[in-house]
């Protein structure tokens, strides 16, 4: 273990960091800079996974996503899952399966669709916030 050390020593001199920078005093400074990467990376990772063609609008009680299927859409052969976080969309595509997560929490049989001709348009409610809560007993010696 202490070779590993040795070598993070000398490639540290060999880096050319400002005067005063001692590692070991600010023994913090690593995970301090892998946090913010993090930060810094997780939404255009999350961007880029959810890549998707759906609009999603949100009004007071209700979310509504609009995705394009084009003109010549098979209803028959689409399916359409609505679940708390997300919708399913299968079949409008060959063999392609769609995960689109929404913003909030819905209620999973409110879901009404549509298809005007060129748009698939899904309005799910939202679930109510839970304001519930309980008082708890307080047991001591």
């Amino acid at each position: 273990m202490a070779e590993g050390f040795d070598d993070l020593e000398k490639w540290m001199e060999k880096q050319r960091l400002p005067k005063d920078f001692d590692m070991l005093s600010q023994p913090d400074w690593i995970g301090d800079y892998v946090r913010s990467m993090m930060v810094k990376a997780i939404p255009a990772s999350s961007s880029v996974l959810n890549a998707s063609r759906a609009e999603i609008t949100e009004s007071k009680q209700y979310i509504i996503i609009i995705y394009p299927l084009g003109g010549n859409a098979d209803l028959s052969r689409i399916r359409l899952v609505a679940q708390e976080d997300r919708i399913r969309l299968s079949g409008h595509r060959e063999g392609e399966t769609e995960v689109i997560k929404l913003p909030r929490m819905v209620i999973p049989d409110s879901c009404q669709a549509s298809y005007d001709g060129t748009q698939l348009k899904v309005r799910l409610r939202k679930r109510p916030r839970n304001k519930r809560s309980f008082e708890a007993k307080i047991h001591g010696s």
